[in-house]
């Protein structure tokens, strides 16, 4: 697929793929082999997070060639403050109807941590979804917030959390009202004890300010590039003898 024609994004914003179109991949091995090569390049590549969970490995192949130079920047910078975005795409999955989860957590102006996956369970509403994608951004800020402390970083402020959906936002604040799935009870105990100690403040977030769609489903062009801009995924300037790009300071880090 060298000379195949680009692609502007991951992931189409159409209609999600079945997994049971298409034709199988007739040889087995190669494809697991080029998805696990995939998974491996996320570790600095989160645009295509999302289409590596859906497995849409020929539309990424097609994608990639026209982004060969983009990767992660770092930025140094004093602040301790961790932010994160939460958000679901509600019975996303056209087989099944789970949810997929996607979170991205800042470390002062850097992305330090993300995720796209699909909920163990299928949630009857929306803001049951959207509440367990928040659940699983509160656990990993408890864990990063954990890490800092432990090197001796202070963290002196609440970490935000910031969600799209103003149910799932309600239920951090409101004791009185509750979800009767047991699973959904769990995350909004485990949420609501952190906002009461003041660990966590959830917050309500226009859609179009939502970067962590760019986890959860397929984007409009002109969308995806301005999310996956404001998630720190931004082309190198410095080329090597080799013709790789790559950014060294003191203040800066790009990673690819």
């Amino acid at each position: 697929m060298a000379n195949c024609k680009p692609a502007s994004t991951p992931v189409e914003a159409a209609p999600k793929l079945s997994a049971k179109d298409g034709k199988p991949a007739t040889d087995g091995t190669f494809y697991r082999s080029i998805t696990g090569a995939l998974q491996y390049l996320t570790l600095t590549r989160l645009d295509i997070a999302y289409g590596v969970n859906q497995n849409l490995v020929k539309r990424i192949l097609r994608y990639l060639p026209g982004t060969i130079d983009t990767g992660i920047t770092i930025s140094a910078t004093p602040s301790t403050t961790l932010k994160a975005y939460s958000d679901a795409d509600w019975g996303g999955c056209p087989d099944t109807r789970p949810s997929t989860s996607g979170c991205c957590v800042f470390l002062g102006d850097s992305l330090v941590s993300w995720s796209s996956k699909r909920q163990t369970t299928v949630s009857r509403l929306s803001a049951k979804a959207e509440y367990r994608a928040v659940a699983n951004a509160a656990a990993e800020c408890c864990w990063l917030r954990n890490l800092l402390q432990e090197l001796h970083v202070v963290v002196d402020k609440a970490t935000v959390i910031y969600c799209d959906n103003v149910s799932a936002v309600y239920l951090t604040e409101n004791p009185v009202h509750h979800c009767r799935t047991k699973h959904v009870e769990l995350d909004i105990h485990f949420v609501r004890e952190k906002v009461a100690l003041g660990q966590f403040k959830v917050l309500h977030i226009p859609t179009q300010h939502q970067f962590a769609d760019i986890m959860t489903k397929g984007l409009p062009t002109p969308l995806f590039t301005e999310f996956r801009d404001s998630l720190c995924i931004r082309p190198s300037h410095a080329p090597t003898a080799e013709g790789v790009s790559a950014t060294y300071s003191p203040d800066v880090c790009w990673l690819a």
